[in-house]
């Protein structure tokens, strides 16, 4: 998922990493598309599930680089594997006004910005935590 601040020319990716079980957001980087990006999400991902986790990705070329290819499946949008995270993003669109496109909320700063979409994770994730079942 891709914004921008300060101007439109100034991507920023958004690279996510969801528990497939619980639905909290795990880790996540701002960055750009390219492979060091890919792995410093890789770097925040906890050391539990880099060692065990399977990770279902789409087919972008950068995560073969960066996940071990024995806990890496490449899916299609067809497979539906990665449906929970595009909802996530849409999500994520439609409650921090700074990342919709065409907007006047846009961040300045980049530390404002990671800032605001941690913010909103973490809201997420106790969210989640308190619908998971006792």
């Amino acid at each position: 998922m891709w914004s921008f601040v300060q101007k439109k020319a100034n991507k920023q990716w958004i690279w996510i990493a969801m528990d497939a079980t619980t639905r909290q957001i795990i880790a996540f980087h701002v960055g750009d598309r390219s492979r060091a990006s890919g792995k410093e999400l890789w770097a925040h991902i906890p050391t539990v599930y880099r060692e065990q986790a399977t990770f279902h990705t789409d087919q972008y070329e950068v995560y073969k680089g960066v996940i071990p290819v024995e806990q890496h499946r490449a899916m299609t949008k067809k497979a539906r594997k990665t449906n929970h995270i595009e909802r996530f993003n849409n999500t994520l669109r439609q409650r921090v006004s700074r990342l919709v496109r065409e907007t006047l909320s846009f961040s300045k700063k980049l530390a404002n910005h990671i800032g605001a979409i941690k913010y909103f994770i973490c809201h997420y994730n106790l969210e989640k935590a308190g619908a998971l079942p006792v």
